[in-house]
């Protein structure tokens, strides 16, 4: 694993994934929850292929900012970069477009974790 691994998750914007379907505000916008979303999306997948197969990650920190909103119609590409590794703690730049530009942005922690260890604690 190295810093500057990324990742592009892309989504379009339908009635599901909007702030009055969600439950997150009453208005016909995309989310700010599925923009959270898939930008954790666009984090797990900047990494996944340097894990092993007993391997994943998992969100620990999200601090985001969404700062426009987009209409139903509309595609959002949100996209992670790796910039910090400490042990298992990942750290990544998040930002998140859609036709007119940048519509979100922040930063998300990860930590690696063994999949059978991580849920036996259920």
């Amino acid at each position: 694993m190295e810093i500057g691994l990324s990742h592009t998750s892309i989504i379009r914007v339908t009635e599901a994934n909007t702030a009055i379907a969600i439950g997150s505000g009453d208005m016909n916008v995309f989310a700010t929850p599925a923009m959270a979303a898939l930008m954790e999306n666009a984090a797990l997948k900047a990494v996944a292929e340097s894990l092993s197969e007993d391997s994943t990650t998992v969100g620990a920190k999200l601090n985001i900012n969404h700062l426009k909103p987009s209409a139903p119609g509309e595609t959002i590409s949100a996209t992670a970069i790796l910039t910090e590794i400490d042990g298992r703690k990942l750290t990544f730049t998040l930002k998140a477009e859609d036709s007119h530009g940048l519509i979100g942005e922040g930063t998300h922690i990860r930590y690696i974790v063994e999949k059978n260890k991580f849920l036996s604690k259920l």
